[in-house]
């Protein structure tokens, strides 16, 4: 793997319960359950999921405190073993199954604890996704916030600079901001985002249905978030196949793999789901098709025609006086909405 996300974290103790045995529902349990959760989803008003490790160990990626996860592994003083790098890794059936919820109308709200990209990857809106431990992919400017998403790994933990630098271009002049990029992936010490736990938080307490996917809610406060959907009178629907910390709490438990939860649950609800053809970035849930995929990086050929862009506005400005500059306006605004969009390419 291009890089050991496990193995770049700083030395912690406690991780928490790891290797619990695995319980299967049988089939006909499955069937029954999924049954339950499709007439909650359809009864909801607002859905808010919670994913975790578990529904990206079928993209070869492995969990942490299954059987064979990670920190199990650690404890028992073996390897994990990785079947893709993060780059190569594709969307497993869950996360496009979760696009296509969104794009129904059902899924409001997507918090995940998971670092491996693959959410945005997938093509599910930034605006309704919040990422609490970061994104292997995702580095951030210290001074202006803009986000750079990028197609290899950043290869930087812990809220650490990676050595580059901003491009955005100041609303006056042509000079960039240049305030150094850092990392989006936290370690152990660090604080979660602000933004994203704000309105995964918002989103948690609106929700009357949480339902949880591949994840222990071991680790806090992300873990504890579908609390907050029960107090307010909400449900809470768990699946995963091993014991979770707030079982007790749950209206319903599913014990079965994630992916062929995700498919019976899609096949009853009579959705399509979304196929996948390579990296994707939307940025908004509101955005014109044409509009929601862009460029987050923007490469220097881009950069340049930034430049061209702002030197025609000024011009444009200038035939104010001589009143011609309506049409020329208009130009540099079309020109804005049709440029090239796509997930960007590594400096």
């Amino acid at each position: 793997m291009s890089v050991n996300y496990a193995a770049g974290l700083s030395p912690y103790a406690n991780k928490g319960v790891c290797g619990l045995p695995e319980v299967f529902d049988s089939p006909e349990e499955v069937k029954v359950k999924v049954e339950t959760l499709v007439q909650l989803i359809k009864e909801s008003e607002y859905m808010v999921v919670h994913s975790g490790a578990g529904i990206s160990t079928s993209a070869g990626i492995p969990d942490f405190r299954g059987p064979k996860g990670v920190w199990t592994l650690e404890e028992k003083g073996e390897s994990p073993h990785f079947n893709t790098t993060f780059e190569d890794a594709r969307p497993s059936f869950t996360h496009l199954a979760l696009l296509g919820l969104q794009r129904a109308g059902y899924l409001k709200y997507l918090i995940s604890q998971n670092v491996d990209g693959l959410h945005v990857r997938s093509g599910f809106p930034r605006d309704m996704l919040s990422e609490l431990h970061g994104n292997m992919f995702v580095e951030e400017c210290e001074k202006c916030g803009r986000q750079y998403i990028r197609e290899k790994v950043i290869g930087v933990m812990g809220l650490k600079p990676t050595g580059r630098y901003c491009e955005v271009i100041r609303s006056r002049g042509l000079r960039a901001c240049r305030g150094k990029l850092m990392s989006t992936i936290l370690d152990w010490e660090d604080a979660l985002p602000d933004r994203d736990l704000n309105k995964a938080d918002d989103a948690s307490r609106r929700a009357d249905l949480a339902l949880t996917l591949g994840t222990s809610l071991q680790i806090k406060p992300s873990g504890d978030l579908p609390l907050l959907t029960k107090r307010k009178g909400g449900k809470l629907v768990i699946v995963n196949l091993q014991p979770t910390k707030h079982d007790k709490h749950a209206h319903l438990r599913i014990h079965g793999y994630v992916d062929e939860v995700m498919k019976q649950l899609m096949e009853q609800l009579e959705l399509d789901v979304p196929k996948w053809e390579g990296p994707t970035v939307c940025e908004s849930s509101t955005a014109t098709s044409e509009s929601s995929t862009t460029d987050i990086k923007p490469s220097k050929e881009k950069v340049k025609k930034d430049l061209i862009k702002e030197e025609r506005k000024r011009e444009a400005t200038q035939l104010t006086e001589d009143g011609g500059v309506k049409e020329e306006t208009l130009s540099v605004k079309r020109e804005r909405a049709d440029s090239p969009v796509g997930i960007n390419e590594e400096k």
